[in-house]
């Protein structure tokens, strides 16, 4: 919501949703989330009709279209951040993910309305942690996140649990026989054998005699 309306919006359409979009963290009960859904609708009985405007080229020109309109584009929405902004909302109202802390069957779970203890408690230490070790390639960071989960769980099991029956195959006599593969180097430019070439054994013929 933020990106789409910015935290100063300048169309009192865009006040109005950013302030009932800050009063989600204030909702706690059932009775609270009815109230805040009959005033989304209410928004919409007022500013509605904005997130339906369009804007035709033919009718501007091109010099005064978006920067962001596609080559070939005829129209766009006018409030098109506005528009987005509001169907974000209505998707997750649809979709019953907005008020997940209430549901009756979690009520006891002790949910939290927002994210923010898992974000400074978990996210930013898991962050930290890759920050820290950034050298580590994808594979290894999943395993010490993996790990860092592990030790700061609330009842962890005991480490050998996460042995599994393949880390206890013991490699073979074939595995360490086998060598890679080496291309041929080549002829040596400079090496430590002796050859004839160097006056180094007895010769025959002329050369041989002093």
């Amino acid at each position: 919501m933020r990106t789409h309306l910015t935290t100063r919006p300048r169309t009192d359409a865009g006040k109005a949703l950013w302030a009932l979009t800050k009063s989600l963290t204030a909702v706690a009960t059932a009775e609270q989330a009815i109230n805040w859904l009959t005033k989304l609708n209410s928004w919409y009985t007022v500013y509605g009709e904005l997130t339906r405007q369009r804007t035709y080229l033919n009718r501007i020109g091109t010099s005064a279209a978006p920067d962001w309109v596609k080559p070939g584009q005829r129209w766009w929405y006018t409030h098109d951040r506005l528009r987005r902004a509001y169907r974000l909302l209505t998707k997750l109202v649809q979709r019953d993910e907005l008020f997940t802390h209430l549901r009756p069957e979690l009520a006891g779970l002790g949910i939290a309305a927002t994210t923010n203890r898992i974000e400074g408690g978990i996210n930013a230490a898991l962050r930290d942690m890759l920050r820290r070790h950034r050298g580590m390639p994808a594979e290894h960071q999943l395993r010490a996140i993996e790990w860092w989960l592990f030790t700061h769980a609330i009842e962890p099991t005991s480490p050998a649990s996460l042995v599994r029956p393949e880390h206890h195959q013991q490699p073979t006599a074939r595995d360490h026989d086998e060598k890679p593969f080496e291309e041929s180097p080549g002829p040596a430019l400079y090496d430590t054998g002796l050859t004839a070439d160097e006056g180094l054994w007895h010769r025959r013929g002329w050369a041989g005699h002093s």
